[in-house]
């Protein structure tokens, strides 16, 4: 498409769209999933460079907390060292394991005590010690960075290092429990102190410099060179070289898998898994994600200003027709976040699609049959995730039955991408198609992120109601009683103001080929490639 947008014809009968899309649709059949998330695939003997064709470009700013770009997690995942990891395998997601840290003990209610691994050491040979640690947690946590993720501003955090491999956050200024760091330890990589004291000009926008597997080598065009770390602490991978490259097209990724080109390719259309499971040289990975796929409202402007066009607009949508089409690359739920994070449950009040009940919303807020409503534009990106056109199609056809002067604008990701987020007057258009994927069981990574009017990052919502909620179950004293809040009142709230409506939970797909072995992804498709090698 070259970026360009296309444009679905007005007012298109919403039986010839489910036709049209199911003959498109690879089936309703669900693909079975592998719990262990272990892969074994690639095209050459040992010692050959990897080569990972990525749907996603990247923003060209390596600063972990200028972005919240998934390709560059991807490549962050790669390249920098964490406190811990979460592989969130959906019979137990709350689990960790070390990484930089070797243990994290609640002291009391407001402090958390992080202690760290010895012997590790950047990639630019600065030994990591508590102090990066402090770095990055009071960096990340600015109020002004792009990806602040923690609870509260740095304003409201302290931090101290009683050594060089002890860290102690205390919580008391900001009134919040220390507690929620145990997740958001598995998020943020951890950054040099020496880099953070340039601040958001300087060498951290230049390079990547962690502790991790590989090393940032170099950028050329949408392909980043990533080399062999021989300090890695765990021991040097045996993978020389790893090439991380933008495709947008997944036909071309696929191909390009299928003739040796590349090692292995992210976000197949289910059509495609089909074919390639007949090839005996490539192997298939899928299990369910960390990410959520939403219909995003703009929230802050006219018409879904007003939450009752919103639920109107959800009560248009039968999600099952969705899944229809996603086949094996969607797993339903009924929920904002995805069952692998903390405090998931099926929520009873999920929005459900009941014309009866659109129309009647539509007429109690002043648009009868729809009648008043403007121009309405639904954005979606082609080329990232799966069958987003085809679904789109879909949606914007059930709206328009139900009277929403609804169009659909198809962009290549990088024009989706710059169109993504609120801004002052609302973001473009009046809808847009997202995921949010987060590499940590913490629901605040996406409910804070984009509900609460601190954020609202991509709906723009400011609702008073809304931010109470978020703050209680932030609040509660321990993680039981946040669970509790989360699922009686915070969620349940959230299906009530539909900001967003989350339609599914991806199911990340993954092909290589068959003789790479050792290679583990985790369920937001970041990867551990520290054990593999070409066979």
């Amino acid at each position: 498409m070259g970026g360009l947008p296309e444009k679905t014809k007005p007012m298109i009968d919403r039986r010839t769209f489910l036709s049209h899309a199911a003959t498109l649709g690879a089936g309703a059949a669900y693909a079975s999933i592998n719990p262990g998330f272990f892969i074994s695939s690639a095209f050459a003997q040992s010692g050959k460079t990897l080569t990972f064709l990525s749907a996603e470009n990247i923003t060209g700013n390596w600063d972990p907390t200028a972005h919240t770009t998934l390709s560059q997690k991807n490549v962050e995942g790669f390249v920098m060292g964490f406190l811990t990891r979460t592989p969130m395998r959906l019979d137990n997601p709350q689990q960790t394991t070390d990484d930089l840290a070797t243990g994290i003990t609640l002291l009391d209610p407001s402090r958390l005590e992080i202690k760290l691994r010895k012997g590790v050491v950047f990639h630019d040979g600065k030994p990591f010690k508590a102090e990066d640690v402090k770095a990055t947690f009071e960096y990340g946590s600015r109020a002004d960075r792009p990806a602040q993720w923690y609870p509260g501003s740095n304003e409201t955090l302290t931090i101290t290092t009683p050594d060089d491999y002890t860290v102690i956050v205390d919580t008391s200024k900001g009134g919040y429990p220390a507690h929620l760091f145990i997740f958001l330890a598995s998020f943020l990589p951890i950054m040099s102190a020496d880099d953070v004291k340039g601040g958001p000009s300087g060498p951290l926008t230049q390079r990547l410099n962690g502790t991790g597997p590989f090393k940032f080598g170099e950028q050329k065009g949408n392909e980043t060179i990533l080399k062999a770390n021989p300090t890695y602490y765990a021991g040097a991978p045996k993978i020389p070289e790893i090439h991380f490259n933008f495709v947008g097209d997944a036909t071309t990724r696929m191909l390009s898998l299928m003739n040796g080109q590349a090692s292995i390719v992210e976000r197949l259309e289910p059509e495609q898994v089909d074919t390639l499971k007949k090839n005996p040289a490539i192997a298939i990975s899928s299990v369910v994600s960390v990410e959520n796929k939403y219909l995003w409202f703009r929230c802050s402007k006219p018409p879904f200003n007003d939450p009752r066009v919103r639920m109107a607009a959800c009560h248009a949508i039968d999600r099952a027709q969705i899944l229809d089409i996603l086949g094996s690359a969607g797993h339903a739920s009924s929920n904002y976040v995805s069952p692998v994070k903390f405090g998931y449950v099926d929520l009873k009040n999920y929005p459900a699609y009941d014309p009866k009940a659109c129309q009647a919303l539509l007429a109690s807020a002043g648009f009868p049959n729809g009648k008043g409503l403007p121009p309405l534009e639904y954005i979606t990106s082609a080329g990232f995730y799966p069958k987003t056109k085809e679904y789109g199609e879909v949606i914007t056809a059930m709206l328009q039955e139900q009277g929403f002067p609804v169009t659909l604008t198809v962009l290549e990701p990088a024009a989706w991408n710059e169109r993504l987020y609120d801004r002052p007057g609302g973001g473009p258009g009046h809808m847009i198609d997202c995921g949010w994927s987060t590499g940590s069981p913490e629901p605040d990574l996406v409910l804070r992120t984009h509900f609460h009017s601190s954020s609202k990052r991509i709906t723009g919502i400011v609702d008073p109601e809304i931010d109470a909620s978020l703050d209680k179950e932030r609040n509660a004293p321990t993680l039981d009683q946040r669970k509790v809040v989360l699922q009686t009142e915070t969620m349940p709230l959230l299906a009530t103001k539909v900001p967003a409506l989350s339609l599914f939970t991806s199911v990340m797909i993954h092909a290589m080929q068959k003789d790479l072995t050792g290679l583990f992804i985790y369920p937001d498709g970041s990867m551990d490639a520290s054990k593999s090698t070409f066979v």
